[in-house]
């Protein structure tokens, strides 16, 4: 099983989240954010360094609106640059470092609660890689674990074709998911949760008025 990876963390660990602002109370709402398009500039040759993150103008205002207002906020980014062999899980952390980095250094509260990421390559035919819904699956699941503070183990995890098909399905019709591919697209879909494209070159904060 291809399971999407953890920034900084095993996929299981605890989350130990950060309070949403104004001690705002959880109500399940998840905001799932592409990353390369969304938050930063994107490129047809990968964002291959942290001195290639640029942050896509606004993108940290919105975040921050959107925790404001009660969403948890996960990043879900196919990152095949990994399984192609062109670099490795270091090079993505410090990427994603910066762009963590930028973004709170912008406004305090444009924090990401978690961020997921698949590695694999196409040819890998992984669950965990967009337009799979593979990330916002297991992103659903960890979220809901911790709100009950129940431990989640590898067994526990449901994942795969047969997640809709099960008993008690969270409903994803207040949450949303914003990209700006055809894949991202698919992935929403696929997981039944409403989605905003936005153009990659100027990022969530040109749609931002659709969001609230």
């Amino acid at each position: 099983m291809l399971l999407p990876h953890r920034h900084r963390a095993s996929l299981l660990d605890p989350l130990n989240l950060n309070p949403l602002p104004g001690g705002i109370q959880w109500d399940g709402r998840l905001a799932y954010l592409d990353r390369d398009g969304v938050l930063n500039r994107g490129s047809k040759e990968y964002v291959n360094s942290v001195d290639e993150v640029e942050l896509l103008p606004g993108a940290p205002a919105v975040v921050a609106r959107l925790r404001r207002t009660g969403f948890r906020v996960v990043i879900v980014t196919n990152q095949s640059p990994v399984g192609r062999g062109m670099w490795g899980h270091t090079r993505l952390e410090e990427i994603n470092d910066r762009v963590i980095e930028l973004m709170v250094n912008e406004s305090d509260d444009a924090h990401f609660d978690m961020v997921l990421y698949s590695p694999y390559a196409p040819s890998d035919n992984a669950w965990s890689r967009k337009p799979n819904p593979g990330m916002l699956q297991v992103a659903r699941q960890l979220f809901d674990a911790d709100n009950k503070e129940s431990i989640l183990t590898e067994a526990d995890l449901i994942y795969g074709l047969h997640y809709s098909q099960q008993d008690g399905v969270p409903s994803e019709a207040s949450s949303l998911m914003v990209g700006d591919r055809d894949a991202d697209e698919g992935a929403a879909y696929n997981h039944a949760v409403p989605f905003h494209h936005c153009d990659g070159n100027l990022g969530i904060a040109s749609i931002e008025d659709d969001l609230f």
